[in-house]
């Protein structure tokens, strides 16, 4: 799969880029929506910390709005396949030839009931004392709408140093993060895809989704590529991890991670 000049301007220009081009089949996509409601139904990942709700504090008796696994790969590892070879290819085009690529986490809207992604960078998660270079791509396994919550980018946000974040809704016990004012969002461009097709954003791509307002699960695999982190070369700190109280933290072990959403 070969971006053209065109794709690679308008990324490194905007920050991120849809494509409509499916990278999966009509094959792939049925194999991969058995695994992943699979996967969210056994809550793969759930005694290490590795799955929750993003979206609220992630109690045992209630329902998930906004449900995530990270790293969905190291419990089933028949998740990988060619599609993940090819978009290492497009990392290549937009990275380099050292960028590193890996499935990184599944995101599920629930049918009804999935919530907003409030809107975030990403590196606000990640450990502030480190200097990244990486690229998120998003893929929906069925058609991405407004209605069900497709991804929105502010156009030229990834030139933006890390804003001020903090827990959704205030509250330290919920992972997820959004931004605290964002009135700074003026350049929203909706990104709606058919099944299959992607979209990539850099680490400090300001982003949002809507919340999933019809009957069919909103289901994304999230593959991640990446260059070697630095050291940050100033002191920096992002308090609104530091105050995080979540029971996905209890679960790892007292270790909250930083590993983005």
């Amino acid at each position: 799969m070969k971006l053209t000049a065109e794709q690679i301007r308008s990324f490194h220009n905007s920050g991120f880029l849809a494509v409509a081009e499916p990278v999966l089949d009509g094959s792939e996509l049925n194999r991969l929506i058995a695994l992943y409601d699979r996967m969210f139904a056994e809550q793969a990942g759930r005694a290490d910390g590795n799955q929750f709700d993003l979206a609220g504090p992630d109690s045992e008796n209630e329902p998930a709005r906004l449900s995530q696994i990270l790293h969905p790969h190291r419990y089933f590892p028949e998740l990988r396949g060619a599609y993940v070879d090819r978009l290492h290819s497009v990392a290549g085009q937009l990275l380099g030839p050292e960028a590193k690529t890996e499935i990184f986490h599944a995101i599920l809207k629930p049918a009804g009931i999935g919530v907003r992604t409030p809107w975030h960078q990403d590196e606000a998660y990640w450990k502030p004392d480190r200097q990244y270079r990486s690229i998120s791509i998003w893929i929906p396994l069925q058609i991405a709408t407004e209605e069900n919550g497709c991804l929105w980018f502010n156009d030229g946000s990834h030139e933006w140093e890390v804003l001020e974040h903090r827990s959704i809704g205030g509250d330290a016990r919920v992972h997820g993060l959004e931004l605290v004012d964002d009135s700074v969002i003026r350049h929203a461009v909706a990104c709606p895809l058919p099944a299959g097709g992607f979209t990539i954003h850099r680490n400090r791509t300001a982003h949002y989704a809507g919340p999933n307002l019809t009957e069919a699960p909103r289901r994304a695999l999230v593959v991640s590529s990446v260059l070697p982190d630095r050291p940050y070369p100033a002191l920096r700190r992002f308090p609104w991890n530091e105050v995080k109280n979540t029971q996905r933290k209890m679960r790892a072990g007292g270790d909250a991670g930083s590993d983005h959403t």
